[in-house]
Formats: C-alpha cells, sequence, structure tokens
C-alpha cells in the first residue's frame, strides 16, 4: 500500500508519546516474562502461551488454524513451534476426529504438568510487572482500549 506523505496524518506528540510507551513497555514486558519462564521452567513465553491456549479447552486440544488465529500466529510458523513442543513431549499432533483432513495439537500429560508447573511464575511475573502497577480503572480502560484494537484487526483477517 503506497501512502502519499502529504496525505498522512502524522501522530501528535501526545500520540507519539502513546504509541512509543506501548512498544518499549509490551517489548520489555514480554522479554522480562520470558526470561523468568525460561529461567524458571525452561519453557519460553511463547510455548507457554501455547500451552494456555490449549488447556482452555474441554479436550486440551484444538484445530491447528484455530490455535493460529488465537495466538495471532501464522499456520507456518504454528506449525514449526509446535513441531519443537512436539519433541519435547508437550503435545502431540493427530488427524481431526470431526475432520480426516485436518488437524489438532492436543496437550499431553507432560505439556499439563509444565504449564501447572510454570503458572505461578507466570501470574506472579504479570502480576508485578503490569496489574499492580495499574489503578482498577486503568486495567478496564487497558482492556477496553486493546479489546477495540483485537476485534479491529480480526475484522482485517476476514
Amino acid at each position: 500500500m503506497s501512502v502519499d506523505r502529504d496525505d498522512v496524518r502524522w501522530l501528535s506528540e501526545s500520540e507519539m508519546s502513546a504509541w512509543r510507551s506501548y512498544i518499549v513497555a509490551t517489548l520489555r514486558l514480554r522479554h522480562l516474562l520470558h526470561q523468568e519462564l525460561s529461567s524458571e521452567h525452561d519453557v519460553s513465553l511463547v510455548d507457554y502461551e501455547v500451552l494456555v491456549c490449549m488447556s482452555l479447552q474441554r479436550d486440551k486440544r484444538m484445530r491447528m488454524t484455530e490455535l493460529a488465529t488465537m495466538l495471532g500466529s501464522t499456520k507456518s510458523r504454528l506449525s514449526h513451534q509446535v513441531g519443537r513442543m512436539e519433541v519435547a513431549g508437550y503435545v502431540q499432533r493427530v488427524r481431526d476426529p470431526d475432520d480426516k483432513r485436518g488437524v489438532v495439537a492436543e496437550l499431553t500429560e507432560a505439556g499439563t504438568a509444565l504449564l501447572a508447573s510454570a503458572a505461578p511464575t507466570h501470574v506472579v511475573g504479570v502480576r508485578t510487572h503490569l496489574i499492580d502497577l495499574l489503578s482498577p480503572e486503568e486495567q478496564a480502560t487497558i482492556a477496553t482500549a486493546f479489546h477495540r484494537v483485537a476485534e479491529h484487526l480480526s475484522d482485517l483477517d476476514t
């Protein structure tokens, strides 16, 4: 998409401050949460997020396409990630029982145990480095704002 420079609504100083603060804080927060999980449990933040998504399902399994969408990932990137997790024994891929052409990722007992072990570390990190720094009103504002952003981005995918 080519945009003429003269047609751009450039960010104001306050808009630029909001944008830069968001970018720097989220990058640093994700990096720190990753370090905490890696050092304590030898699991990456991205792998932890896969385990969480699967654990939220009643049968602890998800179609790969749905998992990719939920994680904001591509099918190809997720396939490589799940492949590494499969070698480690945390998930397994099986044919979708409802659609034999599809593949589902299934949480294993080892993956469930890893999630149970790592979850307290992750929650303490999220609470310490984000939630407890915000008032309940700020938490609600962030939730509302990013829900709107997520909906917008989902609408672009369709």
